[in-house]
Protein backbone atom coordinates (compact mmCIF):
# COMPACT_ATOMS: atom_id res chain seq x y z
CA UNK A 1 0.00 0.00 0.00
CA UNK A 2 1.22 3.30 -1.01
CA UNK A 3 2.25 6.31 1.39
CA UNK A 4 0.53 8.42 -0.89
CA UNK A 5 -3.44 6.90 -0.39
CA UNK A 6 -5.87 9.50 0.29
CA UNK A 7 -9.14 9.19 1.71
CA UNK A 8 -11.87 11.96 0.87
CA UNK A 9 -14.82 13.28 2.48
CA UNK A 10 -17.41 14.95 0.27
CA UNK A 11 -19.02 16.84 2.90
CA UNK A 12 -21.31 19.12 0.77
CA UNK A 13 -24.22 18.94 -0.21
CA UNK A 14 -24.24 19.58 -4.25
CA UNK A 15 -21.15 22.04 -3.14
CA UNK A 16 -17.47 21.39 -3.47
CA UNK A 17 -16.58 20.68 0.30
CA UNK A 18 -14.43 17.82 -0.10
CA UNK A 19 -11.58 16.76 3.23
CA UNK A 20 -9.20 15.23 1.81
CA UNK A 21 -6.99 12.84 4.40
CA UNK A 22 -3.55 11.43 4.19
CA UNK A 23 -3.68 8.11 4.87
CA UNK A 24 -0.80 7.06 7.01
CA UNK A 25 -0.31 2.77 6.89
CA UNK A 26 2.96 3.33 8.07
CA UNK A 27 1.87 4.03 12.00
CA UNK A 28 -2.04 2.06 11.59
CA UNK A 29 -1.95 -0.34 8.59
CA UNK A 30 -4.84 -2.63 9.81
CA UNK A 31 -6.78 0.73 10.33
CA UNK A 32 -6.04 2.09 7.06
CA UNK A 33 -6.69 -1.46 5.10
CA UNK A 34 -10.63 -1.26 7.18
CA UNK A 35 -11.05 2.05 6.20
CA UNK A 36 -9.97 1.53 2.67
CA UNK A 37 -11.97 -1.77 2.52
CA UNK A 38 -15.05 0.31 4.20
CA UNK A 39 -14.66 3.17 1.51
CA UNK A 40 -14.58 0.49 -1.23
CA UNK A 41 -17.77 -1.16 0.16
CA UNK A 42 -19.47 2.41 0.08
CA UNK A 43 -19.84 1.78 4.17
CA UNK A 44 -18.93 5.91 4.52
CA UNK A 45 -22.18 7.38 1.95
CA UNK A 46 -24.21 9.63 3.48
CA UNK A 47 -23.04 9.10 7.48
CA UNK A 48 -23.69 11.42 9.84
CA UNK A 49 -21.11 13.09 11.88
CA UNK A 50 -22.81 12.20 15.34
CA UNK A 51 -20.55 14.46 17.58
CA UNK A 52 -19.15 17.64 16.73
CA UNK A 53 -17.47 19.01 19.94
CA UNK A 54 -16.33 22.74 19.27
CA UNK A 55 -12.62 22.62 20.24
CA UNK A 56 -12.00 19.16 20.09
CA UNK A 57 -13.26 17.11 17.65
CA UNK A 58 -15.48 16.08 14.97
CA UNK A 59 -16.53 12.24 15.24
CA UNK A 60 -18.34 9.91 12.71
CA UNK A 61 -18.79 6.59 10.88
CA UNK A 62 -21.83 5.04 12.45
CA UNK A 63 -24.72 3.91 10.05
CA UNK A 64 -27.51 3.97 12.88
CA UNK A 65 -25.76 8.13 13.47
CA UNK A 66 -26.19 7.24 17.37
CA UNK A 67 -22.53 6.70 18.08
CA UNK A 68 -23.44 2.79 19.46
CA UNK A 69 -22.56 1.31 15.74
CA UNK A 70 -20.32 0.26 13.31
CA UNK A 71 -19.60 -2.24 10.45
CA UNK A 72 -20.45 -5.96 10.84
CA UNK A 73 -16.52 -6.30 10.49
CA UNK A 74 -14.49 -7.39 13.47
CA UNK A 75 -13.27 -4.72 16.01
CA UNK A 76 -9.56 -3.87 15.28
CA UNK A 77 -6.70 -4.14 17.38
CA UNK A 78 -4.96 -0.96 18.51
CA UNK A 79 -1.91 0.36 16.78
CA UNK A 80 -1.64 3.35 19.65
CA UNK A 81 1.62 5.19 18.27
CA UNK A 82 3.34 8.13 19.28
CA UNK A 83 1.70 10.51 16.73
CA UNK A 84 0.65 13.60 18.41
CA UNK A 85 -3.30 14.18 18.74
CA UNK A 86 -3.26 17.83 16.97
CA UNK A 87 -5.26 19.86 14.94
CA UNK A 88 -6.29 18.15 11.70
CA UNK A 89 -5.16 14.68 12.84
CA UNK A 90 -7.53 11.59 11.90
CA UNK A 91 -8.12 8.87 14.51
CA UNK A 92 -10.54 6.09 15.55
CA UNK A 93 -13.50 6.27 18.03
CA UNK A 94 -13.61 3.19 20.47
CA UNK A 95 -15.27 1.81 23.50
CA UNK A 96 -13.18 1.73 27.05
CA UNK A 97 -11.70 -1.19 25.91
CA UNK A 98 -8.70 -0.49 23.39
CA UNK A 99 -8.98 -3.56 21.16
CA UNK A 100 -12.76 -1.80 20.44
CA UNK A 101 -12.49 0.02 17.28
CA UNK A 102 -14.42 -0.45 14.32
CA UNK A 103 -15.50 1.83 11.74
CA UNK A 104 -16.27 5.23 14.03
CA UNK A 105 -13.58 7.92 13.70
CA UNK A 106 -12.59 11.25 14.82
CA UNK A 107 -10.97 14.51 13.18
CA UNK A 108 -9.71 16.86 15.75
CA UNK A 109 -10.30 19.95 15.36
CA UNK A 110 -7.63 21.52 18.04
CA UNK A 111 -4.89 19.80 19.69
CA UNK A 112 -6.05 17.03 22.36
CA UNK A 113 -2.64 15.51 22.90
CA UNK A 114 -4.41 14.10 26.38
CA UNK A 115 -5.29 11.31 23.32
CA UNK A 116 -1.76 10.56 23.12
CA UNK A 117 -1.26 6.78 23.10
CA UNK A 118 -4.51 5.88 23.21
CA UNK A 119 -6.30 6.23 20.28
CA UNK A 120 -5.14 4.93 16.77
CA UNK A 121 -3.88 7.69 15.20
CA UNK A 122 -4.56 7.04 10.54
CA UNK A 123 -4.37 10.09 8.93
CA UNK A 124 -3.98 14.02 8.92
CA UNK A 125 -6.15 16.41 7.15
CA UNK A 126 -4.70 17.32 4.00
CA UNK A 127 -6.75 19.90 2.72
CA UNK A 128 -11.06 21.28 3.66
CA UNK A 129 -10.11 21.63 7.48
CA UNK A 130 -12.17 24.70 7.05
CA UNK A 131 -15.07 22.49 5.86
CA UNK A 132 -14.30 20.14 9.34
CA UNK A 133 -14.53 23.20 11.17
CA UNK A 134 -18.15 24.21 9.37
CA UNK A 135 -19.49 20.98 10.66
CA UNK A 136 -22.56 21.79 13.32
CA UNK A 137 -21.94 21.04 16.25
CA UNK A 138 -23.79 19.24 18.86
CA UNK A 139 -24.10 15.83 20.73
CA UNK A 140 -25.46 14.96 18.46
CA UNK A 141 -26.08 18.61 16.48
CA UNK A 142 -29.44 19.24 15.27
CA UNK A 143 -28.84 19.16 11.73
CA UNK A 144 -26.05 17.05 11.41
CA UNK A 145 -23.24 17.26 8.54
CA UNK A 146 -22.95 14.35 6.78
CA UNK A 147 -20.52 12.03 4.18
CA UNK A 148 -22.50 12.48 0.92
CA UNK A 149 -19.77 10.44 -0.38
CA UNK A 150 -16.20 8.99 0.41
CA UNK A 151 -13.25 7.85 -2.13
CA UNK A 152 -9.69 6.46 -1.65
CA UNK A 153 -7.26 7.51 -4.13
Amino acid sequence: MADTLTFTLDTGDGEARDVVIKLRPDLAPGHVERITELVNAGFYDGVVFHRVIDGFMAQGGDPSGTGMGGSDKPDLKAEFSAEPHVRGVCSMARTSAPNSANSQFFICLDDARFLDKQYTVWGVVESGMENVDALPKGEPPRNPGKIAKATIS
